[in-house]
């Protein structure tokens, strides 16, 4: 995107311009010319601040440029201006306009795209983070936007519509973002093995085994049918393996997810194509994370 270099000795030229024109409506309003410019430019650089910062390239004493993206001056223009027509100093409403909408994010993956390879490959990787998850989070970010949800946080927007039909594609694709951080949290590189000592004993209490555990939530994954997830969950203090469907979470229900495996096709048809058992074998003996798992519990 370009640059456009707003000069400040220029930005003040145009509002003395406007105070002269509005015929001293401004200086009334404001106690002074020279106030206004003050809350003018106080108000334009806390809402900079806000969005990322006031890009300074170069400074050359007060005939420097400040280097700005024209989004961020149109949006500063615009908060000036409705301080302008109110007549107000206080910068708590236009603030609170300019941070009324929050966007979801695609988080960085914690290891590079190649980390899990041979298990997963850095291909699929591409495609299932950069394309599949991204398209969840602009899907996402789409339908929220200008609605109720729309300063809401992800859990807030998968709770808000869970279970409502009229808002399942918002639920569908907030699911699918929660669920794909979740994942790729759920595996490392050199992962497997065994878990800490005390998720260790939990789940020898309540499958009879480490082994048990390992057949069940194999068994749940082999065994959604089309696509879905498989997880390990906590539920008022006992472990239990659960799968679900397309989207769908335990949060809903007020379980505690530990890890998940996701058995959309997408997840691992590149690398294994029809051989979903083989993908479920690698990702419990190689890829779990059970630092992860051990977290989650004693949260």
């Amino acid at each position: 995107m370009g640059r456009t270099a707003v000069r400040p000795y220029s930005f003040y030229l145009y509002i003395k311009n406007t105070e002269a024109n509005e015929k001293g409506k401004i200086e009334g309003n404001n106690g002074g010319s020279f106030k206004t410019f003050f809350i003018i430019c106080f108000c334009v650089f806390c809402l900079f601040k806000l969005n990322g910062g006031i890009k300074m390239e170069k400074m050359h004493n007060l005939s420097g440029t400040l280097q700005m993206s024209r989004r961020q001056f149109l949006k500063g223009a615009l908060a000036t201006s409705a301080i302008i027509a109110t007549g107000s100093s206080s910068l708590s409403s236009v603030l609170k306009a300019e941070t009324s909408q929050t966007e979801i994010i695609l988080p960085p993956l914690p290891y590079p795209e190649n980390a899990l390879e041979p298990y997963i490959s850095a291909h699929t990787m591409s495609f299932h983070y950069g394309k599949h998850h991204k398209g969840y989070v602009d899907n996402t970010n789409k339908l929220i936007k200008d609605t109720d949800l729309a300063n809401s946080s992800l859990e807030e927007i998968i709770i808000k519509t869970a279970g409502k039909s009229e808002l399942a594609s918002i639920f569908n694709n907030a699911a699918q973002v929660w669920n794909h951080n979740f994942y790729w949290n759920s595996m490392k590189p050199k992962g497997g093995g065994m878990p800490g000592e005390e998720l260790t004993e939990h789940i020898n209490q309540c499958f009879g085994s480490f082994d048990k555990f390992k057949e069940e939530f194999a068994n749940a994954a082999l065994t959604q049918f089309g696509s879905g997830w498989a997880w390990l969950v906590e539920e008022k203090g006992s472990l239990k393996v659960i799968k679900t469907g397309n989207a769908d979470l335990p949060i809903v229900y007020g379980m505690k997810p530990l890890l998940t495996i996701d058995v959309w096709e997408h997840a691992y048809y590149l690398d294994y194509q029809n051989r979903r058992k083989d993908y479920i074998i690698d990702f419990i003996e190689h890829l779990i994370n059970w630092d992860f798992a051990d977290k989650n519990l004693r949260e």
